[in-house]
Parts: C-alpha cells; sequence; structure tokens
C-alpha cells in the first residue's frame, strides 16, 4: 500500500542540507551544546511547578518516582540515541519512523511531535507568565488580572478579572500578554540563528544551575528529618498519581535530536548529549525533592510555586525571590529549545512533500528555517489566548509518551547487519529478555497481588466506567503480546521495556486525555489524505 511506503536512508542523505552549501544548516554544536540545549529544555515547569503537586500526591517518596521515571526516560534516551546518530538528519522520531514504518506512520509521528513541542510550549509560557508575574509582585509591580491570564478560564472563574476587564462592544479584553510576549521573544532567537540560540540556552542553563544549586546548600540546612516520616504518606497509589507530573519534568532531551544535521558529530555527540542530559537532571532532581519534602511537610506542597514557598516558610523571602527569578529564566529556556525543535520537523516534513515548501526555506542569512520558526511563534501564541495549562499539559504528556513509544519499538525492528545504517553509530547495548522479561513481568504481578489484591479484583469486576478501563486493558494487551514476542524471538531487553514502560504511563493519563488524543491525530488523518497523500515525493 502506498501509505506504507518507505523513504530510503540513501535518499534522506542525499536530501540533507549537507549537499546544499548555499542552504546548509550550520554545523556548530558538539556534545557540551547538546548538552545545555538538554538541560535548558528538561529544567523548567517540571523542577518549578509540578514537583509541587507531585510530592503532595506521593510524600517524600517522590524522590524515588524521580529515579524510577529517569530509568524509563533513559530506555527512550538510548533508544533516541541509537536512532539519532543512526539516521543523522533533522526531524526526530518523524524521520525514524519513515525510514522504519513507512508515510503514514511517519506523518502520525511528526502530528503528534506537534503536541509534544508546540503544545508544550503553551504549557510552558503559561507556568512563565504565572512566575513572571510573582516576580514583578514581589518587586511592588502588579499587571493587572486581565492581562496575564486566558479568556475562558476568566470567564469561568466570573471574578474580579471578569469584573473589572475592558471591553470593545461585547467582547472583554482578556488576553496573557506576558506569555505572548516571551513567545515572541523566544521565537525571534530561534530565527535568528542556532549560534544565538546556543549562546542564549547556555547564559539561561548557567543561570538555573547556580540558582539550585544555592538553593539546595541552604535548603539542606533547613530540613527536618521529621517530615520525611511517613516516606510514602499515601502508598504506592500516592506516588503513582503523581508520576505523570514527574515524567512532564522530563519532557525535553528528545528535542536534542532534531538538530542532527547543526553537530558536528551527531554519532558521537548526541547520545553523549543527551545521556548527560538526563543523569544531570535527575540527581538536581532527587536533591531538589528531598530538599522540599523535608523543609515542610509534603501537605503543604500543592502549589504552583513550591520552591518559593518553602523559603518563605522558613524566613527566607530574598531566596524566594531568587527561586522565581530562576523560574523566569529556566522556562525561557525550555521555550527556546521547543522553539527551535518543531520548526526543524516541520522542515523535513516539508522536504519529503508532505507539508507546503516554504516550510523547508533557509533564511540565506541566519541559516535558519525561517517560516517554519514563525509559523511556529503563532501555532504556540493563538492557542494561549483560550487554552489553560491543565489541558495542554495532559495532551503534551500523552504526545510524548506516544513519540517515545514509537521509537523503542523502532530500535526492535532495526536491520541486524546495520544495512543503510552509520557503520560508526551508538548502539543500545544488547541484553536478551527471552527469559528476564517473562521474570520482570512475574515478579511486578506478584508484588501487585500481594498487595493490591481488592483493588486488582475491583477493577476486573466492576464496570461502572468503561471507558476508564480501556486504556489500562490495552496496556495488559500489549504486555502480554510483547512478553510472548520477546521469549520467542530473543527481543532486546532494553528497547522493550522502554516500549512498556511509556505504554503504561500513557494508561494513567486517562480516558479523556486518549479520547483527546485520538481527535487530534483524526484531524492529522484528514490533513494527510487531503493533501499530504498527493504531494509526498515518494513514488
Amino acid at each position: 500500500m502506498r501509505i506504507f511506503r518507505k523513504k530510503p536512508l540513501a535518499l534522506l542523505l542525499a536530501q540533507s542540507d549537507e549537499n546544499q552549501p548555499h542552504n546548509a544548516l550550520v554545523k556548530t554544536l558538539g556534545a557540551r551544546d547538546l548538552a545545555i540545549f538538554g538541560i535548558a529544555s528538561i529544567i523548567g515547569a517540571g523542577i518549578f511547578g509540578t514537583i509541587g503537586a507531585a510530592a503532595y500526591s506521593g510524600g517524600p517518596a517522590i524522590a524515588v518516582v524521580f529515579v524510577l521515571t529517569a530509568v524509563v526516560c533513559t530506555f527512550s534516551a538510548l533508544c533516541y540515541a541509537e536512532m539519532a546518530s543512526s539516521i543523522p538528519i533533522s526531524g526526530s522520531a518523524y524521520t525514524y519512523s519513515y525510514i522504519l514504518f513507512g508515510e503514514i506512520i511517519a506523518w502520525i509521528v511528526g502530528w503528534d511531535l506537534l503536541l509534544e513541542y508546540a503544545i508544550g510550549n503553551i504549557a510552558v509560557a503559561i507556568s512563565w507568565s504565572d512566575y513572571f508575574t510573582a516576580f514583578l509582585h514581589g518587586l511592588g509591580i502588579d499587571i493587572p488580572g486581565y492581562l496575564c491570564t486566558d479568556y475562558r478560564s476568566a470567564k469561568k472563574l466570573a471574578g474580579l478579572v471578569w469584573n473589572t476587564a475592558p471591553q470593545v462592544g461585547p467582547l472583554k479584553i482578556i488576553v496573557d500578554l506576558p506569555a505572548l510576549c516571551i513567545v515572541f521573544i523566544i521565537t525571534w532567537l530561534a530565527y535568528k540563528g542556532i549560534k544565538e540560540s546556543r549562546n542564549s540556552a547556555t547564559v539561561m542553563v548557567v543561570v538555573k544551575l547556580v540558582v539550585l544549586l544555592i538553593v539546595i546548600a541552604i535548603g539542606v540546612f533547613y530540613v527536618d528529618p521529621k517530615n520525611w516520616s511517613p516516606f510514602a504518606p499515601n502508598g504506592l497509589s500516592g506516588m503513582l498519581k503523581g508520576i505523570s507530573a514527574v515524567f512532564f519534568a522530563y519532557i525535553g532531551f528528545d528535542a536534542i535530536s532534531t538538530t542532527a544535521e547543526e553537530c558536528k558529530n551527531p554519532q558521537r555527540d548526541i547520545p553523549k548529549g543527551i545521556l548527560w542530559s538526563l543523569v544531570i537532571c535527575t540527581v538536581l532532581y532527587v536533591a531538589i525533592a528531598l530538599i522540599l519534602t523535608g523543609m515542610t511537610s509534603y501537605q503543604n506542597l500543592n502549589v504552583g510555586d513550591p520552591l518559593a514557598l518553602v523559603f518563605e516558610k522558613v524566613g527566607l523571602p530574598w531566596l524566594s525571590g531568587l527561586v522565581a527569578f530562576s523560574a523566569i529564566i529556566a522556562m525561557a529556556g525550555v521555550l527556546l529549545v521547543f522553539q527551535i525543535g518543531q520548526p526543524r520537523i516541520w522542515m523535513s516534513m516539508s522536504k519529503d512533500g508532505l507539508l507546503p515548501k516554504s516550510f523547508s526555506k533557509i533564511h540565506p542569512k541566519n541559516h535558519t528555517p525561517a517560516f517554519a520558526t514563525v509559523i511556529t511563534g503563532f501555532v504556540v501564541a493563538l492557542p494561549l489566548l483560550f487554552m489553560n495549562l491543565t489541558e495542554v499539559t495532559d495532551l503534551c504528556s500523552i504526545g510524548t509518551l506516544f513519540a517515545f513509544t514509537l521509537i523503542c519499538g523502532g530500535i526492535l525492528l532495526l536491520p541486524k547487519d546495520g544495512e543503510n545504517l552509520h557503520p560508526k553509530r551508538f548502539k543500545v547495548l544488547y541484553i536478551n529478555g527471552k527469559y528476564l522479561l517473562p521474570i520482570i513481568v512475574l515478579l511486578i504481578a506478584v508484588t501487585a497481588w500481594k498487595y493490591y489484591a481488592l483493588a486488582i479484583l475491583r477493577f476486573f469486576t466492576e464496570w461502572e466506567n468503561p471507558a476508564d478501563k480501556i486504556p489500562t486493558l490495552l496496556f495488559l494487551l500489549v504486555l502480554v503480546v510483547m512478553t510472548s514476542l520477546t521469549f520467542i524471538k530473543n527481543l532486546s531487553l532494553i528497547p522493550v521495556l522502554g516500549l512498556l514502560s511509556c505504554l503504561y504511563l500513557m494508561s494513567e493519563l486517562g480516558a479523556l486525555n486518549w479520547l483527546r488524543f485520538f481527535i487530534w491525530m483524526g484531524v492529522g488523518l484528514a490533513i494527510y489524505f487531503l493533501y499530504s497523500y498527493k504531494k509526498s515525493k515518494i513514488t
């Protein structure tokens, strides 16, 4: 079938900007630069915002959840590293899927990545606006409420913001102005060039790392070990309740792979950049989680600015202000990396004919995909007028996990002899999962039954809301299939664990988010069959 036509790697390389020196993306990034981009994208809204809600659900044990989530992300990171070094072309999971699965799957992944980068940036911009207005408030400057919230939220609350907002005719003037401004500033930086973006990301990373280290160094003296008991007050269910928020804190490392064409040595530098950024961020996350839950009771942390809160409680308002300033820098870094990543995916899709040619045009002076960068800015800015944080966070998480799942599955489909792949690529360590995976699954099943037998029985016997059970049942079906295939075909353990763990996290996001995800995919498929299918350059 034509919809499953695959793009040969040789054709991809021939079409890359490497063979077009006058329009080429500039090869200027090394492993350190990539690690900085990774840290810039990972440390943001998660450590400054969602960590509070996660700690409230899981208690001090949220530190363990950060480690477990890091392990899950490491599985995906290793797979991303092998893919990116094997196929050093911009486009991330989209490009890899075109080679491995075919055009229709590649389109689905490319459309899905819009959820991670563009929709995810909406969430970050909203959080940035909240911290920015709080920081200004600390300086005695207050922005009117109708200029720092979205229209729908203001209308739903129907409070002071809605009643005091000016209006033109029947229309209230309500807009999140700080969020819009930071999006346009970051888009301008991404438009100007990768060197300018790299230098800006470096400054942002240095600032927020210094501030976080100060937080850890000072906070450790205010830790009361009594706050760590009980360690897991809400048990395993409480820990798992916060796992989605914890995962959101790790989103971003995969954006590194979108810069493959701008790397000096992608086979060496991309794996190093991804893994270095993941390790550094995990260490910081665990330290911050322990400091937070040690300085105050986990019951006080269900707020949007937990780091600032704990220092106010111990009488250090100056440090609370410093944390707010660092959050502004941190989230700006996340915005920058995602605004760099999304246009390069669209550029790759345009080169294949799936999007109009204008998306792949390189600016003659800045050497960036100029049109795609500008469009990305508008795609992020316009929904800021009416979308709220919860909606975009959930969509971003499920879209990212879907991409991770496909990448892990893609590693299992790579040719064993490495045909058409870079000979010096990074390779995921092969561990035969024939017996190990069934043993791991059995141990988890026995442990779950021992401690949660009643909950398991209720899940399979009570069907008041059957739609809510569909994601979990789908995960269990895939678990059985993958365990059987691993035993029969001696599949590699690491990518299989990555695939299963990502799918499990997806199942925890609820049926409503799955429905929204499928609707989004349906819109994407309509565009594919109405335009992209006919315009594809692959015959």
